[in-house]
Order: C-alpha cells, then structure tokens, then sequence
C-alpha cells in the first residue's frame, strides 16, 4: 500500500532537442512543491549551465569511485557522457513527503522504475524528425557529425516509449507544459492522498 504520506516521483525522459530541459525549467517554475534532482555527470558544462543547479558536474574517476560504493540509483552513458542519480537523495525526499522530478534518459527510467515501481515516468516526443533536427541546429552546440549521432540514437530512444506511463508531444510549449502539468496535478488528487490531506473535511462531510 502506498504510504499517503509520501511524495510522488516524476520521470521525465525524451530524445535529445525535443525540449525536455526547458518544460522541466518551466514545470518547477509554476509548482514550488516540485523539485528536481540533480543529476551527476561527467560531461562537460554546456553555456549557462551552473554546477550544483543544472548538474553536479565530476571526473570519471569520481564518478566510478560513486559507482563503486553504490551511491547512485540509476546510471546510464549518452553520447560518451555518463550520468547518475543519488539514491539517498531521492528516497529520502520522498520519505519526507516531496514531489521529485528526475530527468533522466530512457535506460535510467527503466533502471529506476525497478527500485522504485510508483514512479510515474513522462516520454516528451518532438512533432517530427525533421524538427528535432533543427532544434539541434538552433542550439548551435553540436557539430553536423554529432547531430546526425542524436538523430539516430533518438530514433532509439523513442522505440522505448510504450513502456512509459505518459507520452506528451511538444508541438506547441505551451500546450506540451499544460499536459505534463496535467499529469502531475492528477497524481496530487488521489484519493489516498486526498483522504490524509483533507482528513478533517472529509469526516465532516461523511457525518
């Protein structure tokens, strides 16, 4: 039985470009109860990114040091970087009542969807191919050579989604942040959760 008490655990996973990083920036925008986990990873910082708030940024030898000693909940390896996730830390904050969000690739969901089944894992898809490319472009990181490996390994990815519990497009922001926002609030109003929220009105009601 799922303790009521507890917080819920978000998986958002989607192919590189299709606006993972920015719907999740925007999600814990709007829902203060959210937060997200920090990742570690041992790829190097993109621009604007900042070490402790987007990632935990380490060495491989540290990371396999963290591996070693099972600290991490999930790893996975994505275009020769790898990246995990503190298992102490997640669990702990869920104990405590917290709603986490993990954005983590489709390996690491799976991974963690084995620890932790109530887990609710989120697919974001781009509208097509071609706009995952330009996506990829616009970002202007990656070389030809290295957008043309994400396209074939997002080809990859999304061949895994039937096993996620949502799948939202993002066609339009704004439509795509309403979905998974949608998907959060839905799992606050369990009933489980509604029943220890609201104990008091609801005795008063049943009266």
């Amino acid at each position: 039985m799922i303790n009521p008490l507890h917080g819920n655990l978000f998986i958002v996973t989607a192919a590189s470009g299709a606006g993972k990083t920015s719907l999740v920036k925007a999600i814990l925008k709007n829902n203060p109860n959210l937060e997200l986990s920090i990742s570690f990873t041992t790829r190097t910082p993109r621009p604007g990114e900042v070490d402790g708030v987007d990632y935990r940024f380490i060495n491989k030898k540290s990371f396999n040091e963290m591996q070693q000693q099972g600290i991490f909940l999930e790893t996975a390896e994505c275009h020769g970087a790898f990246y995990g996730t503190s298992k102490e830390t997640i669990l702990e904050a869920i104990k405590l009542g917290k709603d986490i969000i993990l954005e983590i690739d489709w390996q690491g969901a799976f991974s963690v969807k084995k620890i932790y089944q109530d887990a609710i894992s989120i697919f974001i898809l781009p509208p097509s191919i071609k706009a995952l490319e330009e996506r990829l472009k616009k970002r202007g990181q990656d070389s030809k050579e290295t957008i043309s490996k994400r396209l074939s390994a997002a080809k990859d990815e999304m061949s895994h989604l039937e096993k996620f519990d949502y799948v939202t497009i993002n066609d339009d922001f704004d439509c795509a942040l309403k979905e998974l926002e949608a998907i959060i609030m839905s799992k606050t109003l369990k009933t489980h959760k509604q029943l220890h929220r609201h104990h008091a009105l609801i005795n008063e009601l049943r009266k």
